[in-house]
Protein backbone atom coordinates (compact mmCIF):
# COMPACT_ATOMS: atom_id res chain seq x y z
CA UNK A 1 0.00 0.00 0.00
CA UNK A 2 0.97 3.41 -0.97
CA UNK A 3 0.53 6.22 1.31
CA UNK A 4 -0.11 9.97 -0.69
CA UNK A 5 2.36 12.89 0.32
CA UNK A 6 -0.06 15.93 1.40
CA UNK A 7 3.20 18.01 0.99
CA UNK A 8 3.22 17.73 -2.93
CA UNK A 9 -0.21 19.04 -3.45
CA UNK A 10 -0.75 22.11 -5.36
CA UNK A 11 -2.41 24.96 -4.85
CA UNK A 12 -1.98 28.36 -3.04
CA UNK A 13 -0.87 29.37 0.17
CA UNK A 14 -2.23 32.04 2.44
CA UNK A 15 0.50 34.08 2.04
CA UNK A 16 0.20 34.03 -1.66
CA UNK A 17 -3.35 34.46 -1.85
CA UNK A 18 -2.99 38.00 0.59
CA UNK A 19 0.10 38.95 -1.28
CA UNK A 20 -2.29 39.04 -4.17
CA UNK A 21 -5.23 40.75 -2.89
CA UNK A 22 -2.85 43.39 -1.62
CA UNK A 23 -1.38 44.11 -4.96
CA UNK A 24 -5.13 44.75 -6.85
CA UNK A 25 -6.24 46.53 -3.71
CA UNK A 26 -3.07 49.05 -4.43
CA UNK A 27 -3.81 48.87 -8.46
CA UNK A 28 -7.55 49.67 -7.74
CA UNK A 29 -6.91 53.03 -5.26
CA UNK A 30 -4.39 54.11 -8.11
CA UNK A 31 -7.20 54.15 -10.67
CA UNK A 32 -9.89 55.71 -8.40
CA UNK A 33 -7.05 58.77 -7.82
CA UNK A 34 -6.10 58.96 -11.40
CA UNK A 35 -9.97 58.92 -12.52
CA UNK A 36 -11.27 61.38 -10.07
CA UNK A 37 -10.20 64.22 -11.89
CA UNK A 38 -12.01 63.04 -15.42
CA UNK A 39 -15.16 62.20 -12.90
CA UNK A 40 -15.17 66.02 -12.02
CA UNK A 41 -14.96 67.18 -15.46
CA UNK A 42 -17.35 65.15 -16.96
CA UNK A 43 -19.69 66.54 -14.11
CA UNK A 44 -18.86 70.19 -15.32
CA UNK A 45 -19.53 69.22 -18.70
CA UNK A 46 -23.10 67.96 -17.26
CA UNK A 47 -23.41 71.31 -15.57
CA UNK A 48 -22.17 72.99 -18.50
CA UNK A 49 -25.02 71.57 -20.92
CA UNK A 50 -27.94 71.70 -18.73
CA UNK A 51 -27.83 75.56 -17.96
CA UNK A 52 -27.28 76.00 -21.54
CA UNK A 53 -30.34 74.20 -22.89
CA UNK A 54 -32.01 75.52 -19.70
CA UNK A 55 -31.44 78.86 -20.24
CA UNK A 56 -32.52 78.88 -23.88
CA UNK A 57 -35.82 77.62 -22.52
CA UNK A 58 -36.08 80.28 -19.70
CA UNK A 59 -34.49 82.86 -22.19
CA UNK A 60 -36.47 82.76 -25.64
CA UNK A 61 -38.65 85.55 -25.40
CA UNK A 62 -37.36 87.15 -21.74
CA UNK A 63 -36.94 86.41 -18.66
CA UNK A 64 -39.39 84.22 -16.36
CA UNK A 65 -40.10 86.51 -12.85
CA UNK A 66 -41.70 84.17 -10.20
CA UNK A 67 -44.54 85.19 -8.54
CA UNK A 68 -42.18 86.15 -5.76
CA UNK A 69 -40.69 88.54 -7.79
CA UNK A 70 -36.90 89.54 -8.25
CA UNK A 71 -34.20 87.71 -6.30
CA UNK A 72 -32.43 84.46 -6.40
CA UNK A 73 -34.08 80.70 -6.59
CA UNK A 74 -32.87 76.75 -6.90
CA UNK A 75 -34.17 76.09 -10.60
CA UNK A 76 -36.34 73.12 -9.32
CA UNK A 77 -38.67 75.37 -7.38
CA UNK A 78 -38.42 77.99 -10.43
CA UNK A 79 -39.61 74.92 -12.92
CA UNK A 80 -42.37 73.99 -10.84
CA UNK A 81 -43.97 77.50 -10.67
CA UNK A 82 -43.26 77.86 -14.65
CA UNK A 83 -44.71 74.64 -15.21
CA UNK A 84 -47.96 75.56 -13.12
CA UNK A 85 -48.10 78.52 -15.04
CA UNK A 86 -47.76 77.60 -18.53
CA UNK A 87 -48.61 73.73 -18.31
CA UNK A 88 -49.25 73.56 -22.21
CA UNK A 89 -44.61 73.84 -21.52
CA UNK A 90 -45.16 70.97 -19.12
CA UNK A 91 -44.40 68.13 -21.19
CA UNK A 92 -40.82 70.02 -22.49
CA UNK A 93 -39.39 70.34 -18.71
CA UNK A 94 -41.18 66.88 -17.41
CA UNK A 95 -37.88 66.54 -15.38
CA UNK A 96 -35.75 69.58 -13.99
CA UNK A 97 -31.86 69.14 -14.71
CA UNK A 98 -30.14 69.19 -11.00
CA UNK A 99 -26.34 69.11 -10.11
CA UNK A 100 -25.10 65.29 -11.23
CA UNK A 101 -23.02 65.80 -7.60
CA UNK A 102 -25.38 67.54 -4.97
CA UNK A 103 -28.57 67.73 -6.60
CA UNK A 104 -31.55 66.00 -5.27
CA UNK A 105 -35.09 65.88 -6.17
CA UNK A 106 -36.10 68.55 -3.48
CA UNK A 107 -33.48 70.69 -4.59
CA UNK A 108 -31.80 71.47 -8.41
CA UNK A 109 -28.54 72.89 -6.51
CA UNK A 110 -29.19 75.41 -10.08
CA UNK A 111 -29.79 78.44 -9.51
CA UNK A 112 -31.27 81.59 -11.17
CA UNK A 113 -31.36 85.02 -10.58
CA UNK A 114 -33.59 87.87 -12.05
CA UNK A 115 -33.28 91.57 -11.95
CA UNK A 116 -36.10 93.97 -10.49
CA UNK A 117 -36.80 95.28 -13.51
CA UNK A 118 -37.14 91.38 -15.16
CA UNK A 119 -34.90 92.39 -18.19
CA UNK A 120 -31.52 90.70 -16.96
CA UNK A 121 -31.28 87.22 -15.60
CA UNK A 122 -28.80 84.22 -15.19
CA UNK A 123 -28.48 80.57 -14.47
CA UNK A 124 -25.66 79.49 -12.69
CA UNK A 125 -23.83 76.70 -11.03
CA UNK A 126 -20.64 75.80 -9.05
CA UNK A 127 -18.13 73.72 -10.74
CA UNK A 128 -16.13 71.17 -9.04
CA UNK A 129 -13.08 71.08 -11.71
CA UNK A 130 -10.48 74.24 -9.69
CA UNK A 131 -8.39 74.25 -12.90
CA UNK A 132 -11.51 75.53 -15.22
CA UNK A 133 -10.14 78.81 -17.05
CA UNK A 134 -11.70 81.71 -15.85
CA UNK A 135 -13.66 83.77 -19.20
CA UNK A 136 -15.60 86.29 -17.15
CA UNK A 137 -12.80 88.21 -15.98
CA UNK A 138 -14.57 90.90 -14.65
CA UNK A 139 -17.12 89.14 -12.28
CA UNK A 140 -16.85 87.89 -8.80
CA UNK A 141 -20.07 86.67 -8.58
CA UNK A 142 -23.17 85.28 -10.65
CA UNK A 143 -24.53 88.27 -11.81
CA UNK A 144 -28.08 88.65 -14.44
CA UNK A 145 -27.09 89.77 -18.23
CA UNK A 146 -23.22 89.75 -17.66
CA UNK A 147 -22.95 87.51 -19.91
CA UNK A 148 -22.27 83.50 -20.31
CA UNK A 149 -18.87 81.79 -19.27
CA UNK A 150 -16.90 80.80 -16.13
CA UNK A 151 -16.36 83.68 -13.28
CA UNK A 152 -14.07 82.77 -9.96
CA UNK A 153 -16.31 83.49 -7.20
CA UNK A 154 -15.34 85.38 -4.07
CA UNK A 155 -15.55 82.39 -1.81
CA UNK A 156 -16.28 78.29 -2.41
CA UNK A 157 -20.03 77.26 -3.46
CA UNK A 158 -21.97 73.67 -2.88
CA UNK A 159 -19.39 71.87 -4.85
CA UNK A 160 -16.04 72.54 -3.51
CA UNK A 161 -14.80 75.35 -5.55
CA UNK A 162 -14.69 79.32 -6.08
CA UNK A 163 -15.62 78.49 -10.23
CA UNK A 164 -18.71 79.62 -11.19
CA UNK A 165 -21.07 78.61 -14.71
CA UNK A 166 -23.07 80.62 -15.80
CA UNK A 167 -25.31 81.52 -18.38
CA UNK A 168 -27.34 84.93 -19.22
CA UNK A 169 -28.70 87.41 -21.38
Amino acid sequence: MQQENFSEQSGFSLVEILAVIAIVAVLASLAVVALLPVTRKARDTKRKADLAQAGKFLQAGSCFMPNAGAGEYDLKVLLDEFKIKYPQYASFISRAPKDPKTGSDAAANYRYIISDDGRKCALYANLENDGEPVTLTGLSQPTAGSGSGVLQGASAGWNGTDKYFQVSN
